[in-house]
């Protein structure tokens, strides 16, 4: 059985601490931030797994233990491709992760290797105010 001696950081608190410390190894780091458990023979083992589970939280990069999940159970892959008949689908999952309704409606600007689709009321899919220029 192991027991934390430290309550580990987390947020702004954590982002910070590591930049002081970027310039010491992984393990260390997380030690530092306090991601260990010390066990009952006093050994300390070091938890990187929850260090960049939180590290990735306080970058704002959601985790969800499930995955997210298309309609049939599979984890979204944030990855499409073409089809045969020359579409690309996105998928429901996507559109309700961006809160998107029936009826919402995307101007197409064709770049040289990508498209941006730009809702009507001047946003892109990320929420980005969008220039006439781009």
């Amino acid at each position: 059985m192991s027991k934390t001696t430290a309550a580990p950081l987390t947020g702004k608190a954590l982002l910070q601490k590591v930049k002081e410390l970027s310039h010491l190894p992984r393990r260390e780091t997380a030690r530092l931030c306090g991601y260990y458990s010390t066990t009952k023979d006093d050994q300390v083992r070091v938890n990187l797994t929850d260090f960049y589970d939180a590290l990735l939280k306080a970058r704002g990069i959601p985790l969800n233990p499930d995955g997210v999940k298309d309609g049939r159970g599979r984890e979204a892959t944030y990855l499409v491709s073409v089809h045969k008949n020359g579409q690309i689908v996105i998928g429901a999952t996507y559109t309700k992760e961006m809160g998107l309704k029936p009826g919402d409606e995307f101007d197409i600007k064709l770049g040289y290797k990508h498209i941006h689709l730009i809702q009507v009321n001047g946003k892109d899919l990320n929420g980005q105010v969008m220039d006439e220029e781009e």
